[in-house]
């Protein structure tokens, strides 16, 4: 299976610009073969909010929203998964920092994921996510979805991959350095894939660092970005990430000592 993430540098609060930038990354990817390609966080609106209105102006509802709809008519016609960030807006007008995954199959919409852990004025503006880690079954592969800062807190990968997850999607607006050094030790210690979509470019001051990561089940780095917009597509192997086993005596789920672990 072949997979992709694709780095761009959104315009602040242009949705319909970033859906053309977008769309235009996803088509490079899927004409290489990616059957999954990740976006990053909030891919269509800008990250670095002044205000709750900004935010409240450009988010959108899932999946009636502009921006799930784009995806899901962009995987129907290019036969492509997609995870991509996005800002939410729900029925009682709460705000989410949320992932939406869509694919070639139904009507195109699968899921939603809303990020749990927020980043220092994410929480000015948006509602911690209150769904849970989910992992979407798409068929080929079981994808997890967590979204930034997640990546911080080891028990992000970590229930994602107990869950079942083949493939960690990771979209992200990385401004830190340590996320590209730690995303495959997260791959390692639970045998996983994992795709971090970064952004780049700068909003008021904010430099984001690109460097988007594929890492393997044995945190081999097989694709980083620069810190410029670009398409990487890598193919995965799904059964190294379905052996948990590290040699014959070793298994790194089933030699969990759960009952040792908690304070």
């Amino acid at each position: 299976m072949k997979v992709a993430y694709t780095q761009m540098r959104p315009v602040f609060l242009e949705p319909e610009v970033n859906y053309s930038k977008a769309e235009e990354l996803i088509r490079i990817a899927a004409d290489k073969g990616a059957k999954l390609v990740v976006l990053p966080e909030l891919f269509d609106t800008g990250y670095n909010f002044r205000s709750k209105e900004e935010v409240e102006g450009v988010a959108g509802e899932i999946p009636d929203g502009p921006t799930t709809q784009f995806l899901m008519e962009l995987s129907r016609e290019l036969g492509v998964f997609i995870v991509a960030g996005t800002a939410e807006k729900d029925e009682k007008g709460r705000l989410y920092n949320s992932a939406v995954i869509t694919g070639p199959i139904g009507r195109g919409y699968i899921g939603k994921y809303r990020k749990i852990h927020l980043f220092y004025r994410e929480k000015l503006f948006f509602e911690p996510g209150d769904l849970g880690f989910r992992v979407f079954n798409i068929g080929i592969a079981k994808v997890g979805v967590m979204i930034c800062f997640d990546w911080f807190f080891p028990e992000s990968a970590r229930t994602l991959a107990l869950k079942g997850a083949d493939i960690i999607a990771h979209p992200s607006n990385l401004v830190m350095p340590y996320a590209p050094r730690a995303m495959p030790i997260r791959a390692l210690e639970n045998r996983v894939y994992t795709i971090t979509a970064n952004r780049v470019g700068e909003e008021f001051g904010l430099r984001f660092i690109g460097k988007s990561t594929i890492a393997s089940p044995d945190a081999d780095v097989l694709a980083m970005g620069s810190e410029d917009e670009e398409v990487e597509v890598v193919e995965v192997d799904l059964s190294v990430a379905r052996n948990k086993r590290l040699n014959e005596m070793n298994d790194v789920f089933k030699d969990r000592r759960p009952e040792h672990y908690s304070l």
